[in-house]
């Protein structure tokens, strides 16, 4: 059961309270963060563990209702105005605290829903069950008794269930730093609005429309997002922006059956030869994209070089994780690489292999893509890059199965379609919200965070930069090495305690 605020807690915390905030309000120190943090420990394991158990597969409604009942509840229990903002579908939920002097308003956006699960993948009987586990002499996980908990808190230990990084346990972290500020009486000076988004892994697609719709419920002069990993160093890390995604996907035509390879192998044409070399076209050599004007209009300045410069990045060991000699010919540094617009081939796909080799000239030779967007590019620009790229090489375009006109009308035939999910942001460090985080961090922790001047992934946030022409900065929390959309999904310990002491260090940096 999700703990009410007005209830007087254990009196271990009340000692706490007295012993170490007498002058709370005046200066929340990386001591006194640390020892809350510990203080709400427990008590906050068993209400994470209370939401990881609600399953949250955005692909059934029903099962996202218990989530968001769950954290209506959560939300207005700490002293937030709920509100449902109507979609097509599944609401985003809106909790709201206003502050009677505020100046400034920040929206926080986090995260409910999660992946799809298999449970036969995944190292114990039930993934939304959470699983308190320690790693074992051959580097595996074992489970160990939940009860152990009430004895000692390994930062090494790591709980496991789906969602619990990505992001329910972020989610969770921010509810227990409001504990520890409503405990202490502490009244942030700004007004605090959370969005909670049930439909992210699905790509958000009723968000675009919500956020112009709910533009006046939502409007803020900055947006906070509590999500993702850490630099690889585990270091307190921000993130000043994310790169936005299309997907495209095209389909090659060939003969309308598959042939027989030997009665037609020198006579047809065969539509995964095709395919291969109108890919190979998209790219020279050394992996650059070749599509002329796909790099237009990005450069890189001095002072954004010594920023990417300073992130602890280990150019040697990134290399070895990932088994490779050498990189593309698109950026110096692993940093750098990310300030580009990429196109990337997915999976391919035609006819047979392995056993199931067949002789025949196949049908039909499919390539899905993506393009990862940066803040100079365009989506729809860079798909029709794409699209005239194809046009050049002899093709016909269409946008579903070819019809027996078209195939006697065009030697080259090939299915596009695309879609663009989301643009890409990014916010300057020396903005009031870099320069406000970036003092709360330094609080919590002693030194200055790990800043990143733009995340490989992308995440549903343009919507709210576009729309309500606020800043957005990502300050993550979780381990690097969660397994976030896979199976045996985990949060290390240590990290959920920095992330609610992070949090909790936000909250009371005064705007």
């Amino acid at each position: 059961m999700i703990r009410q605020v007005k209830i007087v807690r254990s009196v271990s915390i009340m000692l706490l309270l007295f012993s170490t905030l007498s002058v709370f309000a005046q200066k929340f120190d990386k001591n006194t963060l640390d020892k809350l943090t510990k203080g709400y420990i427990h008590e906050s394991l068993e209400q994470l563990k209370s939401l990881l158990a609600l399953a949250n597969d955005a692909h059934y409604a029903e099962a996202i209702e218990e989530n968001i009942k769950w954290c209506e509840t959560a939300f207005e229990n700490r002293g937030f105005k709920i509100q449902r903002l109507s979609t097509s579908r599944i609401p985003l939920l809106l909790a709201s605290r206003i502050h009677p002097d505020a100046k400034k308003t920040v929206l926080v956006y986090l995260q409910i829903d999660g992946q799809p699960v298999d449970s036969a993948e995944w190292n114990q009987d039930n993934p939304y069950e959470a699983t308190l586990k320690q790693q074992s002499a051959n580097e595996g996980w074992n489970a160990i008794n939940w009860g152990r908990l009430k004895e000692e808190i390994n930062p090494e230990w790591r709980l496991f269930a789906r969602s619990v990084s990505d992001a329910k346990g972020p989610a969770m972290m921010f509810l227990t730093a409001m504990d520890i500020i409503n405990d202490a009486g502490y009244d942030p000076n700004y007004n605090i609005k959370v969005v909670m988004d049930f439909e992210e892994e699905l790509g958000s697609p009723r968000l675009p429309e919500a956020v112009k719709t709910y533009s006046n419920e939502l409007s803020s002069d900055m947006l906070v997002i509590f999500d993702g990993p850490r630099h690889t160093s585990n270091e307190p890390t921000l993130l000043f922006g994310a790169r936005g995604i299309s997907t495209l996907s095209i389909e090659v035509f060939g003969p309308r059956v598959p042939q027989h390879s030997g009665h037609y192998g020198n006579y047809s044409p065969n539509p995964a030869l095709r395919l291969s070399k109108l890919l190979s076209s998209m790219y020279d050599e050394k992996g650059r994209v070749g599509i002329k004007g796909w790099y237009e209009g990005i450069a890189i300045s001095d002072l954004a070089r010594k920023q990417m410069a300073l992130v602890p990045d280990k150019e040697e060991e990134i290399r070895q994780k990932l088994g490779i000699k050498t990189i593309d010919d698109i950026g110096k540094t692993y940093q750098e690489s990310l300030q580009y617009p990429s196109l990337s081939i997915l999976g391919m796909r035609s006819a047979w292999t392995d056993s199931q080799t067949r002789t025949i000239i196949p049908a039909s030779a499919t390539a899905e893509l993506n393009i990862r967007l940066v803040r100079e590019t365009n989506g729809e620009r860079m798909v029709n890059l794409v699209k005239e790229h194809i046009r050049k090489q002899g093709y016909h375009l269409i946008d579903s199965s070819p019809t027996d006109q078209e195939r006697q009308t065009y030697d080259k035939i090939a299915r596009f379609n695309s879609s663009s999910f989301y643009e890409a942001f990014r916010t300057d460090f020396d903005s009031e919200i870099g320069i406000w985080l970036r003092k709360a961090m330094k609080r919590a922790f002693g030194k200055d965070p790990v800043q990143i001047r733009t995340s490989g992934g992308s995440i549903p946030i343009s919507p709210f930069v576009t729309t309500l022409n606020i800043p957005a900065v990502i300050v993550p929390t979780v381990n690097k090495d969660n397994n976030q959309h896979s199976p045996n999904e985990n949060l290390r310990l240590g990290n959920y305690l920095e992330g609610i002491k992070t949090i909790a260090s936000i909250l009371t940096q005064a705007l």
